[in-house]
């Protein structure tokens, strides 16, 4: 176990050098976290583009600060977009995206291509791990057959582990560092190694028996949430119905000091993780034999959202004698959650694709959005416009669809010829106001 020793020493003393593939939401922090903890970090992407803004000193991420590259560019932290070069790494974090294809199925195309990038640039005494959303069984399935195809022995000269990502954007007390990490090694050299690579930057590691049993923790992690907010925008559907205040009801229920997790609904669910996840979980179960018939009825629930929204909009326009063909409607707030500039999967996006396609002219105000970003199956060529006093009367109706605390809500209220709010930002009945 020469190479076990070796590089667990090179962890202890931080002389190993960090590579981290993928410098988005995920892999950028991460990236940056091993550069405070004093390690050289050398970080891949594809996108030319933000390997050029990094080096010269940029951010594309509004919450990482331009002063957080700067200081760890002087610790050594350069990008590339040159895979060879993973040979230099003691360590591999593979930080890219899983989404789902057209037909709700698992799309792991990004990390099947990752590992055909580096699997030529492999070496013994390196430490690959993935943190990469997926289902159960994709480190083994996926990762080891390719590793072993470079002729390594994993567990002895080269070790494999699954760490799956735990970002929160926009939690001011939540970080990179102090959010316990679940590591599972595919051997138990495998999870020595790894369990001491994140012990050197992440405070509480958390090491389970398998690489399957990490990967299930972040789907289950997930699945709860996805369930809990499918439960309650039923609930809003139920309660709209009967002419019942959703979030007063949540409030009242919350008193109750035990039994009880307040979960708030919205117009659909947004973020990478919580509108994806499930989806690994059901699509791996099905080769067991086994419908997850909760999990995607709660699914089903969250992905007709927005079609309510849009018909609370139309509805509230016939109040108005109006067509939602021609009128112009705005958006506040595009993100997937508030306080971010993170639009993956935001439910923002699809309201406004329904509007569009009924004819209604959008325009968006987002104060971390300033440009409608380029993405992968989405584009508005729109930019944020201010929340004047103007802007807001000329449109026939705004959208609260993402609460920013930054977003003058009072002004909204006092400008706006009709509001749908489904955020529950406003509580007091106005004849103007829907909520939705």
């Amino acid at each position: 176990m020469v190479y076990q020793e070796e590089l667990i020493k090179k962890l202890k003393n931080h002389t190993a050098r960090i590579g981290v593939i993928g410098l988005g939401y995920v892999g950028l922090p991460l990236a940056l976290t091993y550069s405070k903890a004093g390690f050289r970090v050398l970080g891949f992407d594809t996108d030319d583009q933000k390997v050029q803004t990094l080096n010269a000193g940029g951010t594309y991420i509004e919450r990482i600060a331009k002063e957080e590259i700067g200081l760890a560019r002087e610790f050594g932290f350069e990008a590339t977009s040159n895979f060879e070069e993973a040979s230099l790494c003691d360590a591999l974090i593979i930080c890219v995206p899983t989404p789902l294809t057209q037909h709700r199925e698992p799309d792991i195309s990004f990390i099947v291509n990752t590992m055909d990038s580096i699997c030529p640039y492999l070496r013994a005494g390196q430490v690959i791990s993935l943190e990469s959303t997926t289902y159960p069984g994709t480190t083994e399935e996926e990762l080891l057959p390719k590793i072993e195809s470079s002729s390594l022995i994993v567990g002895q000269d080269t070790f494999l582990v699954y760490s799956p990502e735990r970002e929160d954007p926009g939690n001011p007390k939540y970080e990179t560092r102090n959010i316990p990490k679940v590591v599972g090694g595919l051997t138990k050299a495998c999870l020595k190694v790894g369990t001491e690579l994140y012990e050197q930057a992440i405070e509480t590691v958390v090491p389970v028996t398998s690489t399957k049993t990490a990967e299930m923790t972040k789907l289950l992690e997930n699945i709860h949430r996805a369930v809990n907010i499918g439960l309650v925008n039923e609930m809003k559907l139920v309660a709209d119905r009967m002419g019942i205040d959703i979030f007063e009801v949540i409030d009242a229920a919350a008193t109750k000091p035990f039994g009880f997790t307040p979960y708030y609904p919205g117009p659909g669910l947004g973020g990478h993780c919580i509108p994806i996840d499930p989806y690994y979980l059901t699509w791996k179960a099905r080769a067991y034999g086994i419908n997850t018939r909760f999990i995607e009825l709660s699914g089903e629930i969250n992905r007709a959202m927005p079609e309510f929204v849009l018909k609370k909009l139309i509805d509230g326009l016939n109040q108005q004698g109006k067509a939602l063909n021609g009128s112009k409607i705005l958006i506040i707030g595009i993100s997937y959650k508030k306080n971010v500039d993170d639009m993956r999967e935001s439910p923002s996006v699809e309201i406004m694709e329904l509007i569009q396609k009924k004819g209604g002219v959008l325009s968006y105000s987002d104060p971390h959005v300033p440009v409608f970003p380029k993405m992968r199956q989405h584009h508005f060529n729109l930019e944020s416009i201010p929340l004047t006093e103007s802007n807001l009367s000329m449109h026939d109706a705004v959208i609260i669809a993402t609460d920013h605390e930054k977003i003058d809500y009072v002004k909204i209220k006092e400008n706006s010829q009709l509001i749908i709010d489904t955020r529950g930002k406003y509580r007091d009945p106005a004849a103007h106001i829907v909520s939705a």
